[in-house]
């Protein structure tokens, strides 16, 4: 059996008419795909946002609790590695940038072929451009930086329609590698799509496709606001329009069904070469991106559902969903266990974290019955599906990153030291922090704003916009949840001061003084 991994960046279950029937947003291939597959209702994030989901996905392990956006581990097993043990020939074709940065070295050399498109948001492709520039270029540099905007224009000034556009270079790349090879049988292709990702620009009809009666262009309204740091966010929200915000969704809602068209193409491409029949095709994405909810954009703490709980559908030739919904509990992380068995593989035992669901597709047993997911250096957050609760750090605690490795991390939430481009401070200390783990880690210390000390608990059934904070109206269900994620924590193995860092010390006799987590010598995989 052939496998086929889709992943599209920052897509939101509000834009798919198979979760949200009231979206005006179309996207018909999608559609067609999840009224054969399988449609899971709950399936989270783990660890935000781009690469720490990707470490995820290609490790098994979980990576928010011990570092920020990084390269694999020496340590981690590498999904096509683990898959092409199994004979299977493997490939990647994606234009998704951040595969080739510094900051995330080590995932895409694991392929057999890789086909790299290269020139989307900031890629350093072209030399950015010190002339003149389109008024929605300079539109864009009031809150970020324009030298970052200028080099997205010199990557894409030459387009002309949407055949230039990424998501036709990436799909028709795809379609291309299947034609050479799918005949070269059993193949994993591992097709990402950077699109949805911001900016939001998109090419004509797109542009116009959902504005309605709006007047004006990308010429007049931001379409890439800021979110990483906290008051250029504010200072947009502090002078944005209405109109701004929903031609900014309307611009989302183009690229999401520019991005269904070609995918649409994709599938018809598996189609004349009669490859559903021995195919398993996974589509997912790493992350939502929120467009405006409470006052925010992107992906960050508070992980309300509206980017943390996001689609994901499995076709699966002996395993036909005909639509069915799926309610059990899976994340991104089981992805890579999950791919691993598909293959006819089994997932290391190292990988920590991550549950295979493959039986969930024929009616077996859930494999979770609660998760934890979140950024670095912000808040945890821990649903059972029907009651999620955001836990937010104490404020002056320490935080430390853990890692075989000292490199010039990417933080993307409001650092204290800056973004990126600044080497880490000395460790304070090296050791075998995770017993799983065969080398000594360095632990480095770090500072970090979090963006709220604010905690929350929410009911996802009677409440499912997550608008009203139950955290002191409910105090028993509050109270059920923290012994849940103290627990998760600790035979996840996380950090010891992790317990500390998020006021959790008082509650959990779990956690250590050494730095280790109490599950940290325990496999969870290995239990009953």
């Amino acid at each position: 059996m052939n496998i086929i991994l889709i992943l599209v960046d920052s897509l939101n279950k509000e834009a798919l008419r198979i979760y949200n029937d009231q979206t005006e947003c179309k996207t018909p291939a999608l559609t067609d795909f999840a009224a054969k597959s399988h449609v899971f209702d709950n399936y989270f994030i783990s660890s935000l946002p781009c690469m720490p989901a990707r470490r995820e996905l290609f490790s098994g392990r979980k990576e928010f609790l011990w570092r920020p956006w990084g390269p694999l581990e020496i340590f981690d097993p590498r999904l096509p590695q683990e898959i092409q043990k199994q004979g299977y020939n493997t490939a990647m074709v994606t234009d998704h940038y951040h595969y080739w940065e510094e900051t995330a070295n080590g995932y895409m050399e694991s392929f057999m072929s890789l086909n790299m498109i290269r020139g989307h948001e900031t890629d350093y492709y072209e030399l950015p451009t010190n002339g003149d520039v389109p008024k929605w270029v300079d539109k864009m540099s009031e809150f970020r930086s324009t030298y970052h905007m200028r080099q997205y224009w010199e990557n894409v000034k030459e387009f002309k329609d949407e055949c230039d556009f990424f998501p036709a270079k990436t799909f028709t790349a795809a379609n291309e590698w299947l034609d050479k090879y799918a005949d070269r049988s059993p193949f994993f292709l591992q097709v990402e799509s950077f699109d949805v990702h911001e900016p939001f620009h998109v090419p004509p009809p797109y542009d116009n496709m959902y504005t309605g009666d709006l007047e004006g262009t990308a010429d007049d309204y931001n379409i890439w606001p800021p979110y990483q740091v906290y008051a250029d966010q504010d200072a947009f929200f502090a002078q944005t329009t209405p109109e701004e915000l929903a031609f900014l969704k309307a611009q989302y809602y183009g690229k999401t069904t520019m991005v269904d068209i070609w995918l649409g193409k994709f599938f018809d491409k598996l189609s004349a070469l009669n490859l559903w029949e021995d195919t398993m095709v996974v589509f997912t994405t790493d992350h939502g991106h929120d467009l405006g909810e409470r006052g925010c954009f992107g992906k960050q703490f508070p992980h309300y559902d509206s980017h943390a709980n996001i689609p994901l559908i499995v076709w699966h030739p002996k395993s036909k969903g005909d639509g069915r919904r799926v309610s059990a509990l899976v994340q991104n992380v089981d992805l890579f266990a999950t791919l691993v068995e598909a293959s006819g593989g089994k997932a290391p035992e190292n990988t920590r974290h991550s549950q295979s669901f493959l039986s969930v597709l024929d009616g077996g047993k859930e494999a979770r019955a609660d998760l934890t997911y979140g950024t670095f250096g912000q808040g945890i957050c821990i649903t059972d599906g029907e009651w999620t609760l955001f836990k937010a750090p104490v404020d002056g605690k320490p935080l430390y990153t853990y890692s075989t490795m000292i490199s010039t991390p990417l933080i993307v939430d409001n650092p204290v030291d800056g973004r990126m481009g600044k080497a880490p401070p000395p460790p304070v200390d090296q050791d075998q922090f995770d017993s799983t783990v065969p080398y000594p880690m360095w632990k480095t210390p770090i500072k970090i704003d979090p963006r709220t000390h604010e905690d929350f608990l929410f009911n996802r059934v009677d409440d499912p916009g997550q608008k009203k904070n139950l955290w002191h109206s409910h105090p028993e269900q509050r109270g059920r949840l923290l012994g849940l994620l103290c627990a998760r924590m600790a035979e996840e193995g996380c950090p010891g001061e992790q317990f500390e860092r998020l006021g959790l010390d008082t509650i959990s006799p779990l956690r250590r003084s050494d730095g280790r987590g109490e599950g940290a010598s325990e496999n969870p995989r290995q239990r009953s």
